[in-house]
């Protein structure tokens, strides 16, 4: 009897889809697409918590402090996960220089912008960084910017323009020292995110976060450290505390965390155009807790926004 022929060979394995960085992987909603979405919901809604904290506290005195609450609990937390707290081998000095360019300089010239300048014009500039990132990434080859991208920041940048326009735009010789701290707020922190794709993957989002977080500190600290001493705290009020909690667990640690993670994970294109939302955020928690006006061309503004992050996002 002779052997039964050998059963034919398997078809070769269809060769993996190359991978274009900042690219999703599926046509939905990504955790980093929902995680950027909560981030726009804290950091819309600080820019009221904001506000009324400064009625107690100098503005460098409020963010000094909540970065040293900040960093302290991000230092406890990645103990407790990792059992220590180092900088991953060959990155200690990108590690400080994301920190001092993405904590540091970028909080100095933001708090300098809003006490030199209107929030109108600062929010206004700020609105910029989406269009920032995106060039900078295709400039520097950092990232593929497909011509859809282009398009979606375009009209997510002018929706913001419209949202924030009906608060009065002011552009004079009085307020040109804190536009200028705005364009470079927005400079520093489009550099440190396209920065972060720079960090292997094999390093975790929690320690880029702590490590940064860590060594941003520091100058922020000694920025406000006379105002700092000047401060009263055993008689600040509860609502001075709470709005310090808030900015220190929400809108550093928990927004920083899954900012930092989104770039590591779909790019800093994708990731920084949801900042468009934040000024849509703001706007509708100042009308809900501030009694602000909203009025048709915000709903517009809204439009583009909206439709200019789903364009971008694909």
């Amino acid at each position: 009897m002779t052997a039964p022929p050998p059963p034919p060979p398997p078809p070769p394995e269809a060769p993996p889809r190359p991978h274009v960085a900042g690219a999703p992987a599926h046509a939905g909603p990504s955790s980093a697409d929902l995680g950027m979405l909560l981030v726009c919901l804290i950091w819309g809604a600080n820019f009221s918590v904001v506000k009324g904290a400064f009625d107690y506290l100098p503005a460098l005195a409020f963010t000094g402090v909540r970065f040293a609450l900040s960093s302290a609990f991000l230092y406890l937390l990645v103990r407790w996960r990792y059992g220590a707290v180092r900088f991953p081998p060959g990155l200690t000095g990108r590690m400080i220089w994301l920190g001092i360019l993405g904590n540091t300089l970028y909080q100095i010239a933001f708090t300098l912008a809003l006490l030199w300048s209107t929030a109108t014009n600062t929010a206004l500039i700020l609105a910029t960084m989406p269009a920032v990132v995106t060039l900078l990434a295709g400039v520097r080859r950092i990232e593929r910017v497909t011509p859809r991208m282009w398009a979606g920041t375009a009209l997510a940048t002018l929706g913001v323009a419209l949202v924030i326009s009906t608060g009065g735009i002011e552009f004079s010789a009085a307020t040109l020292k804190g536009d200028a701290c705005a364009v470079a707020a927005v400079i520093f922190w489009s550099v440190y995110t396209l920065g972060l794709r720079r960090i292997p993957h094999s390093v975790p989002p929690l320690t880029t976060t702590a490590l940064t977080t860590l060594t941003g500190t520091p100058g922020l600290v000694l920025a406000g450290l006379v105002p700092i001493v000047g401060v009263d705290w055993v008689r600040l009020p509860a609502p001075a505390w709470a709005a310090l909690a808030y900015s220190s667990a929400l809108s550093l640690v928990l927004a920083y965390f899954i900012w930092n993670a989104s770039v590591q994970r779909v790019g800093g294109t994708r990731t920084a155009i949801y900042m468009c939302l934040t000024p849509l955020v703001a706007a509708l928690t100042a009308w809900a807790t501030l009694g602000e006006r909203l009025v048709p061309l915000q709903g517009v503004g809204a439009a583009l926004i909206l439709t200019g992050v789903l364009m971008t996002r694909k």
